[in-house]
């Protein structure tokens, strides 16, 4: 029997909060996010783990998109940002919860997961829900923390129960029961930053400095580069699965 999707350690939400602020200002990482996974998306959106909104607010031009988080105070805060999208609802749920089972009614097309995945302790029966309200053919947008040899200090201090390959999202998505339809590495430079924070300098979080210097000089640089050749490699893996 399937264990309840639940996330052990979760961080406090002052944390959690003050996290997605400081992330908050890496504009042109949300903005490469967007590039990479709007053509996947289809025009009714469900955002699992929306945080406040820092990629929901790309979804303006979509027809319906329920944002949910298991944090009241990141819903409250999307809210106060995006109070005026016309197309969003943004709601206090989690996976667990029975009213997930409710949003199938709003016949979503499309769920959108983004470094959320991985805090989820069953992440096999977390695909399952998500495929669960989703009409015939949906897909789920995936990004998620690659190679688990990167594993350090932050993502202990994240509530990371993982980091992922290729060879076990495959896996997963085939004892979900969907179909892995696209996958790839994704910030090849980010790979060495992300080491040299785990392996050398054992930091447990990024500095608003570290974040500012990536999003301003990096992110320009690798997003042009990537959008020419795929790298091998990468700080993260963005997969697209499709319901049978």
């Amino acid at each position: 029997m399937a264990q309840p999707v639940s996330r052990v350690n979760p961080s406090p939400s002052s944390y959690i909060l003050a996290d997605q602020e400081k992330m908050s200002r890496a504009k042109n990482y949300f903005a490469w996010q967007w590039r990479l996974i709007n053509a996947e998306l289809g025009p009714r959106v469900v955002e699992i783990g929306c945080g406040i909104g820092n990629f929901t607010r790309m979804l303006h031009d979509r027809e319906l998109v329920i944002a949910i988080d298991r944090e009241p105070e990141c819903v409250e805060r999307l809210r106060e940002r995006l109070w005026n999208q016309a197309n969003l609802q943004a709601m206090d749920l989690d996976l667990i919860h029975p009213q997930f089972a409710d949003l199938a009614g709003f016949r979503p097309d499309s769920c959108v997961c983004l470094n959320v995945l991985e805090h989820i302790e069953d992440d096999c029966e977390a695909l399952r829900r998500m495929a669960s309200i989703l009409v015939p053919e949906g897909v789920i947008v995936l990004l998620v923390p690659a190679f688990p040899s990167l594993y350090g200090p932050i993502d202990g201090r994240l509530g990371h129960h993982r980091r992922y390959s290729r060879a076990s999202l495959l896996a997963l998505a085939k004892a979900a029961g969907l179909r892995l339809h696209k996958v790839r590495y994704i910030n090849a430079a980010g790979f060495f930053g992300w080491w040299m924070n785990a392996h050398v300098l054992k930091r447990e979080s990024q500095s608003e400095a570290q974040i500012e210097f990536f999003d301003r000089f990096v992110v320009p640089l690798v997003s042009r580069v990537e959008s020419w050749t795929r790298p091998p490699f990468g700080q993260s893996l963005l997969a697209v699965l499709k319901k049978q």
